[in-house]
């Protein structure tokens, strides 16, 4: 009896007595993933017309796991029990335990809230925190608060944080089933000097070996991170003779059913089976009694050159190395290698970020969007933040897959139709329409992926090869077009590897552009997109698509001397050396890469295509504008306008159009002055401090009526001083005298001189110019000397005005500032005086 037997009771108390949610914890091994779903079958806990769906987050484990529990049942797949993944459904109308994926799931949900002939739903591995998990999650809350009370909801894990979760789903019920586990030894082996340095899978095949000689009973269970370095590592177990001692398995989702079953299936011979991370949780093999962990893993990540999801290689956490280890003490005592170092272990995060929190959610925000919902309003077990939403958005926008508003297009719903990043939904949409979708799967296929042209030291052969890369009509176009021709011919040598090698093009990457082409083309085939590609200009017309999936990345040149371009959103970058677009003015970039200088950050624009600036206004017609301005032409040296024509933020053309009138162009010239962009010659310090005089009096001596000048009055004057100009010698050399003698009487202009003066007089007949600040204090400065004998409170406008008495040492540097010089001499002038006297000794000091 497995250990997830101990839960039965519980779980069926708990539903009986009304509640619909429970939060399972069980370790691998322990049955959870496919007793569970069995459970709630035979206990009668769905109704007899009700399917249990349990989402599994990948399309391996939901087939075996789907094969095991027919098999336990003594039924045939796809009857009772049956799966549905990508492309894949073996499942009937008698099914009653479905295992499927998590984005089928979702899909369902948004076309079928209410879950017809579902009557409960099982998330598996929750802990790994999927973002489709997440949506699914909370999906299926929103349906279960709303219009299915009745739907059970479950989420089960090998290793979760339970107390978030049930504070989350409460009410629900929490279970935990302890299983059954031996101790395992973990060793670690970066240290060891036979394979220090050499590739992982050379490491990992040089301990099985050891491992098989050593240790005679029980199967090796060796993780690595993808299908490639799968088959490399057993290419090197070959060569250590470990298949004289043992069956090779290899176990992922690219291989077909048979050998994934193999993998699994008891034989008569030991097994080493070489796995993803797919058999670190999901799935339970049987006999495993020592891992050999690489401690890498394909992880969903943001790939910032290209705005997608992608699968990147990174180190595992702590999390999930003692998940894999715990694989060889499932039924005895085991062993645990890991090909890393203790200390760095130690190092290595805890666990996973969630994918909510480190992925792009654009495809997210597509799929909601174009179901109506907002994404704000579901029941998240951890919402997106607000700026990952805001960034989503912008981005859906450019694609023209949201308005303005937020809501979906029409594009954005039929691209929200296809299980991809929005970006290659986008380009299938536009290759439909402008007819050439077979050759934008190659596109896709390739600006998704790594480069697949190496560089080659031979000058002749690259340049032979640059000859067999390009087709008529396509020179200079697009540095995607070589790639394409690249991935043609390898697949037309059927991936040769000394081909490849002869020819500079990465074998590994272009059988990955090449299985990523035929997903795509089987994905705009199931779309009913024509693939049968009419287009009489196929470059021309993929340049077009090319431009609809990449509007986010237009570039304008800046200029020939160099290779660089002003991009939307206010950015800037440089073309790389190596790109064929060189001699183009408007481009695409499919690739940015950041780079940190000296000087901050650039970027480099890579897999760049020329596109025709007519095109911008045809694919996003409502972000091309044109605007008409007043500039001052800095050659011309006058007010002219101007016609602009801007994509989004980025402009693009701008041309003379004429000059305007001259009341238009003086209304211009005076809001130049205004914003300080236009200095007046003539308009200096004398001109200010006059202002500020007459502002002084204005509020000090209000009974001889002197205006105020404001900004009102300021504008009033600039206005007549641009009057009839249009050019900029014209008005930075007006003279404002004759304009402010305007502003005073004759008796004000006598009265300003006596109240309000240039200078004060000193007691010895030195002049001091004084200084009117903005706020009306108005300062006199003089050296101690020089202010002897001054009134103790020197004052102007008729003694209504103190001056603020600034004094300064001899070296003209402030001692002192005063408003009353009376009390200085009493008090502070002593202090001063004994400070300064021993340095100026020359100096008078009464």
């Amino acid at each position: 009896m497995l250990p997830i037997e101990e839960i039965r009771q519980p779980l069926r108390t708990a539903l009986k007595s009304g509640l619909r949610r429970f939060v399972l914890e069980a370790p691998t091994g322990s049955g959870k993933s496919t007793q569970v779903p069995q459970m709630l079958v035979d206990e009668g806990l769905v109704a007899p017309n009700q399917m249990v769906v349990v989402l599994q987050p990948r399309r391996l484990a939901a087939r075996l796991l789907a094969r095991r529990v027919a098999q336990e049942r003594n039924g045939k797949l796809g009857d009772e029990v049956g799966y549905q993944v990508r492309f894949d459904n073996i499942s009937g109308p008698r099914t009653r335990i479905k295992f499927v994926t998590e984005a089928l799931l979702l899909r369902q949900i948004l076309e079928q809230p209410n879950l017809p002939g579902i009557g409960a739903i099982l998330l598996d591995e929750f802990h790994e925190r999927h973002l489709h998990g997440d949506l699914s999650l909370a999906l299926a809350m929103r349906t279960q608060q709303t219009c299915r009370p009745d739907l059970i909801l479950g989420v089960m894990s090998a290793t979760l944080q339970a107390g978030p979760l049930e504070t989350y789903l409460s009410p629900c019920a929490r279970l935990r089933s302890g299983g059954r586990t031996h101790p395992v030894e973990i060793a670690y082996s970066k240290d060891a000097r036979a394979v220090a340095g050499l590739p992982i899978w050379t490491q990992a095949a040089h301990h099985v070996a050891k491992l098989i000689a050593e240790r005679p009973e029980g199967d090796v269970l060796v993780f690595m991170p993808g299908a490639y370095e799968i088959s490399r590592t057993l290419g090197a177990l070959r060569e250590q003779g470990v298949e004289r001692f043992a069956d090779l398995r290899p176990l992922h989702g690219e291989l077909p059913p048979d050998q994934q079953d193999a993998a699994l299936d008891p034989g008569p011979r030991r097994k080493v089976i070489i796995s993803t991370n797919v058999a670190e949780t999901s799935l339970t093999i049987e006999g495993v009694r020592m891992v050999v962990d690489a401690g890498l893993a394909r992880v969903p990540a943001y790939d910032p050159q290209r705005h997608l999801n992608t699968l990147l290689t990174q180190k595992i956490s702590r999390a999930s190395s003692d998940q894999r280890a715990g694989r060889a003490g499932r039924t005895a005592p085991g062993y645990a290698l890991r090909l890393w170092g203790e200390n760095e272990h130690w190092q290595r995060p805890e666990v996973e970020t969630p994918e909510i929190g480190r992925l792009d959610l654009s495809e997210t925000l597509l799929t909601l969007r174009a179901a109506d919902l907002d994404p704000a309003a579901l029941p998240w077990f951890e919402p997106p933040t607000p700026k990952a939403l805001e960034r989503a958005a912008e981005f859906l926008h450019d694609l023209g897959a949201l308005d303005a508003t937020g809501h979906a297009t029409e594009d954005g719903r039929s691209m929200a139709r296809f299980p991809l990043e929005p970006r290659f939904s986008r380009l299938l949409l536009a290759a439909a329409r402008n007819g050439c979708v077979a050759f934008a799967t190659k596109a896709a296929a390739v600006a998704q992926g790594r480069s697949l042209l190496l560089p080659l030291s031979d000058e002749r052969r690259a340049e032979d090869r640059e000859t067999k890369l390009e087709r008529p009509g396509e020179a200079g176009l697009s540095d995607l077009f070589p790639e394409i021709r690249a991935l043609e011919l390898a697949e037309q040598e059927r991936f040769d590897w000394g081909w490849c090698q002869t020819w500079g093009i990465h074998q590994q990457a272009a059988l990955q552009a090449s299985k990523a082409a035929v997903q795509f083309l089987r994905l705009a085939k199931s779309q009913g997109l024509p693939t049968d590609d009419p287009a009489s200009d196929p470059a021309t017309a993929l340049r077009r698509s090319i431009l609809a999936a990449f509007g986010d990345r237009v570039g304008l040149r800046m200029d020939r001397a160099t290779l660089r371009c002003q991009l939307v959103h206010n950015r800037r970058g440089d073309l790389r050396k190596t790109c064929v677009t060189r001699k183009a003015d408007l481009i695409v970039a499919a690739e940015l890469e950041e780079r940190e200088t000296p000087h901050g950050v650039d970027l480099l624009l890579g897999m760049t295509t020329a596109i025709e600036p007519a095109w911008l206004a045809e694919t996003f017609p409502d972000d091309v504008r044109v605007t008409s301005k007043m500039l001052l032409h800095q050659e011309l040296r006058k007010v002219v306008n101007v016609r602009e024509r801007w994509f989004r933020d980025l402009l693009l053309e701008s041309k003379i159009s004429g000059e305007p009138d001259a009341e238009t162009a003086a209304r211009f010239l005076v809001e130049e002055i205004v914003e300080e962009r236009l200095q007046l010659k003539n308009w200096d310090g004398s001109v200010t401090r006059w202002i500020a005089r007459v502002n002084l009096l204005a509020k000090v001596c209000p009974e001889h009526g002197f205006p105020a000048i404001g900004p009102d009055e300021l504008r009033l004057i600039y206005e007549q001083l641009c009057h009839g100009k249009t050019t900029l010698k014209e008005v930075r050399e007006s003279d404002p005298w004759p304009i402010l003698g305007m502003f005073l009487n004759d008796f004000q202009n006598n009265e300003l001189d006596r109240l309000a003066p240039e200078h004060w007089t000193l007691p010895n007949g030195r002049r001091s110019r004084l200084r009117y600040e903005d706020d009306g204090t108005v300062v006199l400065s003089a050296t101690v000397q020089h202010l002897y004998d001054s009134p103790a409170k020197p004052a102007i406008a008729d003694g209504r005005c103190a001056l603020l008495v600034e004094i300064l040492a001899p070296n003209q540097r402030p001692v002192q500032v005063t408003s009353d010089l009376g009390r200085f001499w009493e008090s502070a002038y002593h202090e001063v005086k004994k400070q300064l006297k021993g340095r100026y000794p020359r100096h008078e000091w009464r």
